[in-house]
């Protein structure tokens, strides 16, 4: 493994890409645009693209995909700000949560019409399972419904435009410049759609029929075409930080955790979601990190840690298994909780993990005196 020198980072993560300078693509990525954007001339863009909008709309300017989280707060103000009339959907998750309820009613109640759409929970249950089982990803049929159900919507009500949040590209980093533009298509969902370069066909099985499946199937490209649809990143036109969109957020009645972090180190990140804990528990079993890792990493590229604060906050941290939400997910699944880590086990990076005297270990780990647990069961 090569950390990044900036931030804490390894090249394992997808996405990041260590330079020759000993720095990954997300950090220069995050310098770029703090130094070399022209924030004027990109809001102006933007006022183009809502121009464009209206003078196509037949009803509602844009559609938003929201959660009921902080993110989906900043869209919703920043499209409203701009004179759009947007209509609102929200994916409901297997395990949304009550908090995630309340901050998603309390957003609708902003000003926008919204449309709630649910899976058949049996399907639902079937997907994430054997998502969970091939691809240690049990969070990619939740990211399949988000990446495809609104472009469906759109086209429905014949909406010219999707609005989407942050473009990952541009924030982790990509050694492929052009996915950090506005635009999500194609080439962007297969590397950063978190859906493992797959589409609804490719579950197609005799557990999960095409007929099921079909809510997560996306709009072909020529269907978009026809139709003149955009979908956009918001984040292109204007800057997007975790703090200044839960600032937003807070100022029209979002709600933290009172409990703290369910899973990494924010408490206003990750919170309408039971399993979320679940989908990145994998990064420790892949890559060697936590949602911590990430959480921290964007912190340090905002100037407001350094990379030795983060790595003392990384030992505080300490063992980040989120045993609980491992039990729920378990029982979600009707499987043992011997039989969830027994999946995590198949996904185990060889190339970076090694057996030695009872312990998992990560040779050349960032933080040298970490406290390996010897449970078998245990990361």
């Amino acid at each position: 493994m090569r950390y990044c020198r900036r931030c804490i980072l390894p090249d394992t993560r997808p996405g990041v890409a260590i330079g020759a300078d000993g720095v990954c693509h997300g950090c220069h990525s995050v310098a770029r645009k703090q130094r070399s954007v022209d924030w004027a001339e990109r809001a102006a863009e933007f006022t183009r693209v809502v121009e464009h909008a209206r003078s196509h709309s037949h009803g509602y300017d844009c559609l938003i995909p929201v959660s009921g989280g902080k993110d989906s707060y900043w869209q919703v103000v920043k499209c409203l700000a701009a004179g759009l009339h947007p209509l609102t959907m929200t994916y409901v998750v297997a395990g949304q949560t009550d908090l995630g309820r309340r901050n998603l009613e309390n957003l609708v109640r902003i000003g926008v019409d919204h449309v709630a759409v649910r899976v058949n929970p049996a399907v639902e249950r079937r997907f994430i399972e054997r998502a969970f089982r091939r691809t240690g990803t049990s969070g990619l049929p939740a990211h399949m419904a988000i990446y495809s159900m609104p472009l469906r919507l759109a086209l429905r009500y014949d909406i010219p435009l999707v609005v989407y949040g942050e473009n990952s590209a541009i924030e982790y980093g990509s050694e492929d410049e052009s996915l950090a533009g506005a635009e999500v298509n194609r080439r962007w969902l297969d590397r950063f759609g978190v859906t493992h370069g797959t589409t609804a066909a490719d579950w197609i099985d005799e557990d999960l029929s095409e007929r099921e499946l079909m809510p997560y199937v996306a709009p072909s490209a020529a269907e978009l075409a026809q139709a003149d649809l955009r979908a956009i990143f918001l984040g292109y036109y204007f800057h997007w930080d975790v703090q200044e969109s839960y600032r937003v957020a807070t100022a029209h009645g979002f709600c933290s955790r009172e409990e703290g972090a369910r899973v990494g180190t924010y408490d206003y990140v990750n919170i309408d979601d039971d399993f979320i804990a679940i989908h990145h528990h994998l990064k420790w079993y892949k890559f060697g990190i936590t949602r911590s890792w990430d959480n921290l990493s964007v912190e340090i590229r905002n100037g407001r840690l350094t990379r030795e604060q983060a790595l003392e906050r990384l030992r505080q941290l300490g063992d980040e298994t989120p045993q609980r939400d491992i039990e729920a997910f378990a029982a979600y699944l009707g499987i043992s909780v011997a039989e969830y880590y027994a999946v995590c086990e198949r996904f185990r990076n060889r190339d970076i993990w090694t057996r030695r005297n009872g312990r998992w270990e990560i040779d050349g780990f960032l933080i040298q005196d970490w406290p390996w647990p010897a449970d078998a069961a245990s990361p």
